[in-house]
């Protein structure tokens, strides 16, 4: 790809979003970041990645956040404040990460808040990926070893968790139109054809763009 676009994609759980970003980054050729990022922020900030990793994961339930939102706005904190491991200053020190893979290369981003991170820059590409319950199950099964009740309930776990999440930091409803540039339903479209539409919808957005 001969322009430094970055698409931030949020997805439901079951949706294929992951999957549908992994064949884009096939396709175009560039790298697409997910638990990686947690990795990159480690480096880059000297906190452990697992502190990473756990802010994001054991969001839900936790006390801190039902105070929510607490909106990122870009601040860092330095290393010597009793705060730097806060939940906040390492949603940030991922932003600092996102922000600089947004200046350097074409990339793809899959959640931690990206599309909010990076909504004013110019050369990003906001998507969400979405589908009904049934497909969402389906999907699922293929995954992990739940059924009936039981899968109904995780995957709405997993939800409410991204949407939390996102909620907290961005103050931004996670499944809102309003807030991407394209919505995609994976269950009417196929994984494939969605990277189509991304790719069909770049080449009318950004002109001169080649893949």
């Amino acid at each position: 790809m001969n322009q430094k676009i970055t698409i931030a994609i949020n997805r439901e759980y079951g949706s294929g979003g992951r999957t549908i970003a992994t064949m884009l980054s096939k396709d175009l050729g560039i790298h697409y970041y997910d638990k990686e990022i947690a990795r990159l922020a480690a480096d880059d900030s000297g906190i452990a990645e697992e502190l990473f990793v756990r802010a994001s994961e054991e969001f839900k339930g936790a006390p801190i956040f039902s105070f929510g939102p607490d909106v990122y706005d870009g601040e860092i904190l330095p290393p010597s404040d009793k705060d730097y491991t806060s939940p906040k200053n390492l949603f940030a020190c991922q932003a600092r990460v996102m922000k600089h893979l947004c200046d350097t290369e074409p990339c793809i981003l899959v959640g931690h808040g990206g599309g909010y991170v990076l909504r004013n820059r110019k050369n990003v590409v906001r998507v969400f990926v979405h589908a009904p319950e049934y497909y969402l199950k389906e999907m699922a099964q293929t995954r992990i070893s739940l059924t009936g009740k039981d899968l109904e309930k995780y995957i709405e776990k997993e939800n409410k968790r991204r949407a939390d999440y996102n909620y907290y930091y961005t103050g931004e409803k996670w499944d809102d139109a309003h807030y991407y540039d394209l919505c995609l339903d994976s269950s009417k479209l196929g994984f494939e054809k969605c990277v189509e539409l991304i790719k069909g919808y770049m080449k009318i957005r950004f002109d001169g763009i080649e893949f």
